[in-house]
């Protein structure tokens, strides 16, 4: 069985593949078209997020078997026609939910204790304590939206905290030890932190907008790790510039292209709202990153492996 690698991703994928038996051929340059020529060649396809796999692409792959994304989400696949072909999809949020959820968790404390701010203060020669006292998660109800992989390890992480967790997804049963499964109106009723954990659908898209945020009874943090398009950025400052929102976690944003490689080309190309967002001392910004750790690049990869060679071996 002969498997196309998309993506550099660790060196235990080929290592184990090929002592598996399977034949790992490699391109990490070429086109999309050019991939399409010749991807009838293959049964097996492992890609993380170079471009999208549709219609069209899975039309070409005549003998293709399987797809291995590296990584939790499958909104860059065509999955009903990917189904519909009988090709298997294999994902890997087993693989970084923990790095997910420790980074959701470094994103809170290091915005309720100022940590940012206070670094570039005393790196400017200042030492400004009264401006930089913080506040305690101890007592606060963290609402989780999305209680999958990512959600579930993020609330494990919040077990020596003496905090509420409670968990809203559109699956029923989802609740465990770590967090109560409750329905929206609660949610916006007790929640001081919302996190979301939640897949890109078309009902994530644009989910968190200025309707969605007046829902909430008392202002709260925002944590997202999550994707970036659930997030509406002007509707986010806005929520932050009158009280709504006390600040922002954001580790992915909807400006983000579906490769998750970059943002914008210029400064010029920047949204108004998006510059007010890099002004605010409030917010925390990183590249999407959360489940990118040492760590999680060998789990991904494993994760892959393992699926593969229980399906196919």
């Amino acid at each position: 069985m002969k498997i196309l690698h998309l993506d550099t991703n660790h060196p235990l994928l080929l290592n184990q593949l090929t002592t598996a038996g399977f034949e790992n051929d490699e391109d990490y340059t070429s086109t999309k078209e050019e991939i399409q020529s010749k991807i009838h060649n293959y049964s097996g396809i492992i890609i993380r997020s170079r471009f999208k796999i549709d219609k069209i692409f899975l039309d070409k792959a005549k003998n293709l078997k399987f797809i291995g994304r590296i990584g939790a989400g499958l909104e860059n696949i065509d999955i009903q026609h990917a189904e519909k072909l009988g090709v298997k999809l294999f994902n890997a949020p087993e693989g970084n939910r923990n790095a997910v959820g420790e980074h959701a968790l470094g994103m809170i404390l290091s915005l309720f204790n100022k940590l940012n701010n206070g670094d570039h203060s005393v790196r400017n020669g200042q030492w400004l304590r009264e401006e930089h006292r913080g506040v305690e998660l101890d007592g606060k109800t963290v609402g989780i939206i999305g209680y999958g992989n990512m959600g579930r390890a993020f609330a494990k992480k919040l077990r020596g905290f003496a905090v509420e967790v409670i968990c809203y997804d559109i699956k029923d049963d989802v609740e465990n030890s770590d967090a109560t499964q409750v329905e929206l109106d609660e949610l916006f009723e007790k929640t001081d932190v919302l996190s979301l954990h939640t897949p890109e659908t078309p009902k994530t898209i644009s989910m968190i907008d200025t309707t969605f945020i007046n829902k909430f009874k008392k202002p709260f943090w925002l944590i997202n790790t999550a994707r970036g398009k659930s997030v509406v950025t002007k509707d986010l400052v806005k929520g932050i510039e009158e009280g709504k929102i006390l600040g922002a976690g954001l580790d992915v944003l909807e400006y983000e292209k579906s490769s998750f490689e970059n943002l914008f080309t210029s400064e010029n190309d920047m949204p108004k709202e998006f510059t007010k967002l890099l002004k605010m001392n409030n917010v925390i910004l990183s590249p999407h990153v959360a489940g990118w750790t040492v760590e999680s690049k060998e789990k991904l990869a494993q994760t892959i492996v393992d699926k593969i060679k229980a399906e196919f071996c």
